[in-house]
């Protein structure tokens, strides 16, 4: 039994004390003891190395203290295992030597065997559990599969992916073979993944604003919901898309335990366009943590004021910004903790 069970039981429905809190990339880059492990290992080095990647994950739970752990890892160990060869280099971010660029790249996708290709996050969750001790809930994710192809066609970020666009307007019969393929290793990924132990898992579907309301049902939302169909049935999956609000009705008539909001919607708009009756999951600034402490506690209990306590998850609408003080960091989730409903 988890000790602290409040992200689960707001995942399920059901009614709070308080709205549970955690943050978007909570395991890493703004605090001083991952950058200590950062400066010893490369990215993919702690990824890889499931004692590192343990304790990665455990830090912010004794530092920051959030109510749920979210597995150090990255999304790009998928495209990895799938025969496309992903680089992290510094100052630039992920980077894809070979992008896929036609349908003959994308004969060459495999879809892997997961133990065998990705054994190493299935033992990073089993030495989490250990160390975490039932204390609070362990997260797995996984990007959706319309943001790991922006990353492969790309091969690299970018502020608009033209290229991945353009790659499935011109090739669509190509797309959706390389989507599909992505889908399908992400459901045995993070079926795996609840095998082994996590208690919820979230998709992130990063780029999906970048798409148009049309395109993003046709290149992001069917993919999204095959794993949110399948994954439903064995735990609690959150949708969380940046710039996706457009998409936030069709979301909430899924088989999805919560949805993430970014900042770009307010809570009321949110909660008109998912009708009121599903778990959200959101949406402060990542930024504003750089307000002064006493303005972030405010900002906190307005945003829950406006959410409402139950059928809430206290997040941020992005992952955490790597220049925020540990001490701002610690005021948010110490905000939700004593937030009172009125």
């Amino acid at each position: 039994m988890i000790k602290n069970d409040l992200f689960l039981k707001a995942l399920k429905g059901e009614s709070v004390e308080r709205p549970p809190v955690w943050m978007m990339r909570q395991a890493g880059r703004y605090l001083p003891e991952f950058i200590a492990i950062k400066e010893k290992y490369d990215f993919f080095t702690r990824c890889r190395t499931p004692e590192l990647a343990a304790e990665i994950t455990v830090q912010p739970i004794r530092i920051v203290k959030p109510d749920a752990a979210i597995l150090f890892s990255d999304i790009l160990v998928i495209p990895q295992a799938m025969n496309i060869d992903v680089e992290m280099k510094p100052g630039l971010g992920p980077w894809v030597p070979n992008p896929i660029r036609s349908a003959k790249d994308v004969d060459q996708v495999v879809i892997p065997e997961i133990n065998e290709e990705l054994g190493y996050v299935m033992d990073a969750i089993k030495l989490t559990k250990q160390m975490l001790d039932d204390s609070v809930p362990l997260i797995g994710f996984a990007g959706s599969p319309w943001t790991i192809l922006c990353y492969a066609v790309e091969g690299q970020g970018s502020k608009s992916f033209d290229t991945a666009k353009g790659f499935c307007f011109s090739q669509p019969a190509a797309a959706h073979s390389l989507l599909q393929k992505i889908t399908d290793t992400t459901i045995l990924y993070l079926k795996e993944k609840v095998k082994n132990g996590v208690n919820a898992v979230q998709i992130f579907d990063s780029w999906g604003g970048m798409l148009s309301p049309v395109d993003y049902q046709e290149f992001s939302w069917k993919y999204i919901n095959q794993i949110v169909e399948a994954l439903s049935e064995v735990t609690e999956v959150i949708v969380f898309g940046k710039g996706c609000w457009y998409a936030l009705g069709e979301m909430s008539t899924s088989k999805a335990s919560a949805i993430g909001v970014d900042w770009t919607c307010s809570a009321e708009n949110a909660r008109k366009l998912t009708g009121g009756q599903i778990t959200l999951q959101g949406n402060f600034d990542p930024s504003r943590l750089l307000s002064p402490i006493p303005e972030i506690k405010k900002m906190v209990h307005q945003m829950i004021d406006a959410f409402g306590k139950d059928k809430y998850i206290a997040n941020l609408g992005h992952g955490i910004l790597p220049n925020i003080p540990v001490d701002h960091a610690k005021a948010f989730v110490e905000a939700v903790k004593e937030y009172q409903a009125k």
